[in-house]
């Protein structure tokens, strides 16, 4: 009764469809916008080069401090930031239906690359404005919420506008996209400002310096950041070759896509429900410890994969179990990473730990193409495996545990 109580309030509501609001703009920078890009006959090596557009979302903490800093609208420090955000956001995002890219690919990188930058600001906003508006104790639950609103967002934006596509122009799919952004507008409208008793920083010194040695002053601050960087590599490697896998190992797109579609989406959806409920019995460091166990498990089921050869069956388990798995794991390391900052300097820090959370996801993938051409799939995928247990012994080993455990 209480957790049904914890799950349908006003609190978890805004996380999920502030959830929704941040995975919105993702793919239309990506996948989406790499088919637009191709029914004008762009080059691939012109669509590829647009993958540096994402930049702005490992480079946030370098802006985050101005939204602790100050405060523009009657609104509130968070609501007044994320209602301007928000509005330009879908303004751009229908604007760039305007522009051929065929005839003006620059006009539209431009348009490209600020759908990116009110993007990673509108993710600074609402992942500090999630830390401030739930309690610790709910901080696994709302988290998983926010994470399952961002997935289904991507959905919309993903496969949703690639549907669309098929039977409109795309500067209608696009303004089509920009007008859901006015779910998470009306949320913001509506929903209150948190009340935060540490205030709000001064002067540079509290907005910049300050947050930075809040952070490092703490009991174990260097590991938690080691262990930030590894907790998800492995998995996060794994997943950058397994559609390679799946198509080496025999399997047609369509039967991928048919699977991920029915069983990888819910999978990955059930998973974060039931790592938020499990975080509520168990706390934030248990659940990171079991689910980075079942995230390791996950991986190995890759390899299993390439070992037995074509097998519908076996895909099913390993997509299902995967998603499943990295669901569980993605919302309690969001909680954890949110359950280290401060309140006062929420944007900054929290930046901060995203920005180290999505290295791996960059760099640590580079070079799995050269590592599967060199060495095979099978000591690949065992070495993706092995590479999560660093991160498990350090949490185990050398992260602080919270009072709640």
């Amino acid at each position: 009764m209480e957790f049904m109580k914890k799950m349908f309030s006003r609190q978890m509501f805004v996380s999920f469809v502030m959830g929704f609001s941040s995975g919105l703009p993702l793919l239309l920078t990506l996948s989406t916008m790499q088919a637009w890009l191709k029914d004008y006959d762009v080059t691939n090596t012109k669509i590829g080069l647009m993958a540096l557009l994402g930049t702005p979302y490992t480079l946030k903490f370098l802006w985050a401090p101005i939204f602790d800093r100050f405060t523009i609208s009657k609104l509130g420090r968070r609501k007044g930031w994320l209602l301007i955000i928000q509005i330009c956001l879908a303004g751009v995002i229908m604007s760039i239906g305007q522009v051929n890219p065929a005839q003006n690919l620059t006009v539209f990188s431009i348009f490209a690359l600020l759908i990116t930058f009110f993007s990673a600001s509108q993710d600074i906003v609402i992942d500090a404005y999630r830390r401030e508006d739930l309690q610790d104790e709910e901080l696994g639950l709302g988290s998983s919420l926010a994470v399952n609103g961002y997935r289904i967002g991507m959905l919309v934006a993903g496969g949703g506008a690639l549907f669309m596509g098929d039977y409109m122009e795309w500067s209608m799919v696009y303004f089509t996209m920009g007008l859901c952004m006015l779910i998470g507008i009306i949320t913001t409208i509506f929903t209150p400002e948190p009340d935060v008793a540490e205030g709000t920083p001064r002067n540079i010194k509290e907005t910049i310096i300050e947050p930075l040695l809040d952070y490092f002053k703490r009991d174990g601050a260097l590991m938690m950041l080691v262990f930030i960087f590894l907790y998800k590599v492995g998995d996060q490697m794994a997943s950058t070759m397994s559609m390679p896998l799946y198509l080496d190992t025999g399997f047609s797109k369509s039967e991928v896509g048919a699977i991920v579609k029915l069983f990888g989406f819910w999978a990955t959806i059930i998973g974060g429900l039931l790592g938020g409920s499990l975080m509520l019995k168990l706390g934030i460091f248990r659940s990171l410890v079991l689910f980075g166990f079942l995230q390791m498990i996950s991986t190995a089921g890759f390899w299993l994969l390439h070992v037995v050869g074509k097998s519908n069956f076996l895909l099913t388990g390993v997509i299902a179990f995967e998603n499943l798995s990295g669901g569980m794991g993605t919302a309690a390391y969001v909680a954890f990473m949110a359950s280290l900052t401060n309140k006062k300097y929420t944007a900054t820090q929290y930046a901060l730990l995203s920005s180290l959370m999505g290295v791996p996801r960059v760099f640590a993938a580079a070079p799995t193409g050269w590592m599967t051409d060199q060495f095979g799939y099978g000591f690949f995928f065992i070495f993706c495996t092995l590479i999560a247990i660093p991160g498990l012994i350090i949490l185990y080993k050398y992260v602080p545990r919270p009072k709640e455990v």
